[in-house]
C-alpha cells in the first residue's frame, strides 16, 4: 500500500487557442508537482490570485480534466484510470469536492435533503430511508448541525453559512480520506467565514481528513494551513510549511500578495498574518 495520498507528478494543463492564423496552447498548469502523505492528516493550501491555474489543477485532482501531461495518483493509482462506474465510485468516495458557491450545489426546486439521502444511499451502504437519514444526520452533526434542521427544506429557506455546512456534511458522508474545498468561503458572509475555516481545523483534528484547500486569500490560508503552494500563472512559484512561507515570503509574487493584504489593514493593526 502506498504512503502517499495524492501525487502530482509534473502536471500540465494545456489548451488550444484558435485564430486566423493558425493555433497555438496556452498552460493553464505548467509542470506543477507535490505530494500528500497518507496517514497524516493535513491541511494543504493552494494559494493564488484568479487566472493562477488554482481551479485548473482543483478540477485535474477531482479527475474533472485530464492532464495535458504529468500524472495524479492517488494512493499510487492513475485518477485517470477511474472511468468505469465502479472505479467512478470508488474515486468518489475517496475523494470529495467543496465549490465556491454552496448555492450552485443545489437545485433550487430540490429538497437538500434529497441530496443528502442520496449520497448516504450511493456512498455509505444506507439500505433504507431510516439509515440514509441516520448517516445524514451524523454528517450534519460534524458541521454543527442536525437532520431536524434541515429536513425538506429547500435551499433558499437556509442561510448561506447554513447551506455551505450541508455542501460539507453531504461530502462528509462517503468518510473521504481527502476533501477539495475550491474558494469554499468566498461566497459566504464575512462574519461566517471563520466559523467554516475552523470547521475544516475540526474536520482534519477530529475525523483525520485531509483537505486541499485552494483560495486567493492569504489571511485564511495563514491561519488554517499546514502546508502552502503559491501559484503564479500555472506554475508554483513558492512552497513549503505555511507559516513559514508566508512570513518569510522569497518570491517577488508572493510578497505582494502579502503586501497587498498588509495595504488594507487599519493604521492600528500589526502587520502579521496572525489570528
Amino acid at each position: 500500500m502506498s504512503d502517499t495520498l495524492l501525487s502530482v507528478e509534473n502536471v500540465t494543463r494545456s489548451y488550444a487557442l484558435g485564430g486566423l492564423f493558425g493555433r497555438r496552447h496556452f498552460n493553464a498548469v505548467e509542470d506543477v508537482s507535490f505530494a500528500i502523505p497518507d496517514g497524516k492528516p493535513e491541511i494543504f493550501t493552494i494559494v493564488g490570485e484568479s487566472g493562477s491555474g488554482k481551479s485548473t489543477l482543483a478540477k485535474m485532482i477531482l479527475n474533472l480534466a485530464e492532464p495535458t501531461k504529468g500524472r495524479i495518483s492517488l494512493r499510487g493509482s492513475d485518477v485517470t484510470t477511474a472511468r468505469n462506474r465502479r472505479g467512478r465510485l470508488a474515486f468518489m468516495a475517496a475523494v470529495q469536492p467543496i465549490f465556491q458557491n454552496p448555492f450552485e450545489a443545489f437545485s433550487p426546486l430540490k429538497r437538500v435533503d434529497a441530496y443528502l439521502l442520496k449520497t448516504a444511499r450511493s456512498f455509505a451502504g444506507a439500505r433504507s430511508d431510516a439509515e440514509a437519514a441516520a448517516a445524514a444526520d451524523e454528517a450534519l452533526r460534524n458541521v454543527g448541525l442536525t437532520y431536524a434542521e434541515i429536513e425538506r427544506r429547500f435551499p433558499h429557506e437556509l442561510s448561506g453559512g447554513q447551506i455551505q455546512r450541508v455542501a460539507i456534511a453531504r461530502a462528509l458522508i462517503p468518510k473521504p480520506a481527502l476533501i477539495v474545498a475550491d474558494e469554499p468561503v468566498s461566497m459566504v458572509d464575512a462574519s461566517l467565514r471563520m466559523s467554516i475555516v475552523n470547521l475544516f481545523k475540526t474536520l482534519r483534528d477530529e475525523l483525520g481528513v485531509t483537505i486541499i484547500y485552494i483560495t486567493h486569500d492569504l489571511a485564511t490560508a495563514y491561519y488554517i494551513s499546514d502546508r502552502i503552494i503559491v501559484m503564479q500563472t500555472g506554475r508554483v512559484v513558492e512552497s513549503g510549511d505555511a507559516r513559514q512561507v508566508l512570513d518569510a515570503p522569497q518570491h517577488p509574487y508572493t510578497q505582494r500578495l502579502k503586501a497587498s493584504v498588509l495595504a488594507v489593514k487599519r493604521p492600528h493593526q500589526s502587520n502579521t498574518f496572525s489570528a
